[in-house]
């Protein structure tokens, strides 16, 4: 029977392997080992290096503390998890390198044994279905089994149950290696080689099946958790990565909405001048030949202000040259906005709405006007006409039912979430005005408030 000091020392050993996998996840170079399925012979030795010291260390410690904390030790399962993680190579390694402590205290049968160990962890390794199968592995052996037995049934069935049954016979294959490992471990001390060191937890006790098989139930455990709190990580940062490119396919999906859009306008209003005046057909052709340009040119979701005002300019030399006079367009560009970067494209859907939708239908015109300026880190950007403004029934369904308007604050919603304004007031006869309000970013990154 165990007493309660050795089954502490169990819950230990437990709690020792979870601590030493969380303090490897604060190096960067192991996280970026962990995110590849694939590894290169030199990440294998690396792997192997980083295992054998912290492994050997805690083997170290144990003997430095003359057995008085022996759950410390986890030089043998670390050889496992070495080898499940980088093959032959680095199980073997692991293996060899964590027994020197022992072995320089004249425990020769750690060498054989923990190298052993290692070569077991890379069969578990060989075994898996999939590369990343390796981080499903599960201890709960009676689970592993109900869900092989249960699924080999419905094996015909479809794919799903194929799989599960894939996972759950490496579970069963992984969870039958690991009792090996142990099994070579208790016959060693079983044979006499009690001076092995490897074994320590159970040094002189009467040996009993109960013992074994909470002897195996802990490496079990100290074994996988490593696994799976590495695992974890993986799946996170792949869902960080899935949910980036997830918002750059949104953003290049509502930036191309707005491209064409503008394009069919604009080549609307060419075909209209080539008819009535070709010169200034021929002047818009050109205008939007360089448009066109920079639109090819660039391919980032960030430029400049300057940029976007330049781009403006050229957009406005074609519209005036449709609307003549009746067109007027003022600025008043605070020099230190100038290089702030903004989302592309999000000054020309506003400015079209203004003139399309405001200024069109009247008579004698009118005016658009943009200004910029700084509110502490904020950029506010304000594009105003006095046109024939918006009925107030259709202002609250602007973001919904308004093309232009729609992606744009749809583009700033995805980039800056909370952290953006985009306001429109406008009264029927008097005019529109639009404040976006854009938060400080650098290099792709938010600035603090």
């Amino acid at each position: 029977m165990l007493n309660q000091q050795q089954l502490a020392a169990l819950l230990i050993k437990v709690a020792v392997s979870a601590s030493i996998a969380s303090i490897l996840m604060r190096f960067g170079r192991f996280q970026r080992m962990l995110l590849r399925d694939e590894r290169t012979l030199q990440e294998r030795l690396h792997l192997a290096l980083i295992f054998s010291l912290l492994f050997g260390g805690s083997a170290e410690v144990r003997i430095l503390t003359q057995d008085t904390y022996p759950a410390i030790d986890l030089a043998f399962e670390g050889a496992i998890v070495s080898g499940m993680l980088g093959g032959y190579v680095s199980g073997l390694l692991t293996g060899i390198f964590a027994s020197l402590p022992d072995m320089f205290n004249a425990k020769f049968m750690s060498m054989p044994l923990f190298a052993a160990a290692g070569v077991i962890g890379a069969l578990m390794h060989d075994l898996a279905p999939r590369r990343e199968d390796i981080w499903a592995f599960s201890p709960f052996v009676d689970l592993n089994l109900y869900r092989f037995v249960r699924q080999v049934s419905r094996l015909n069935r479809d794919a799903i149950h194929r799989r599960v049954v894939e996972l759950a016979a490496f579970n069963v294959a992984c969870n039958a290696l690991v009792l090996v490992a142990e099994a070579l471990r208790w016959g060693i001390q079983l044979l006499g080689f009690h001076d092995h060191g490897t074994f320590s937890l159970f040094q002189g006790q009467p040996h009993s099946w109960r013992i074994f098989a909470l002897s195996a139930v802990a490496t079990l455990f100290a074994v996988s958790l490593p696994i799976r709190v590495w695992g974890s990580f993986r799946n996170e940062k792949q869902l960080e990565t899935q949910h980036a490119r997830l918002i750059e396919a949104r953003l290049a999906a509502l930036t191309n909405q707005i491209n064409p859009h503008f394009l069919f306008n604009t080549l609307n209003s060419i075909a209209t001048l080539i008819r009535i005046d070709p010169e200034s057909a021929r002047g818009m052709i050109y205008r939007l030949s360089k448009i066109l340009r920079r639109l090819l040119r660039k391919t980032e979701n960030f430029s400049p202000l300057r940029e976007e005002i330049s781009f403006m300019d050229d957009y406005l030399a074609i519209e005036m040259v449709r609307f003549g006079a009746k067109l007027r367009f003022e600025k008043e560009i605070d020099p230190r906005t100038l290089d702030r970067p903004i989302p592309s494209m999000i000054l020309q859907p506003i400015i079209e709405n203004s003139i399309k939708h405001g200024l069109a239908s009247k008579v004698d015109g009118g005016t658009v006007r943009i200004r910029t300026w700084l509110d502490g880190p904020k950029l506010n950007i304000c594009i105003e006409d006095d046109g024939v403004g918006i009925e107030e029934s259709k202002l609250d369904s602007l973001f919904e039912s308004g093309i232009g308007v729609s992606n744009v604050n749809e583009r700033l919603r995805v980039l800056f979430g909370p952290r953006y304004r985009m306001v429109i007031e406008s009264r029927p006869g008097q005019g529109t005005q639009t404040l976006m309000e854009i938060p400080e970013w650098e290099d792709g990154v938010l600035l603090p408030r």
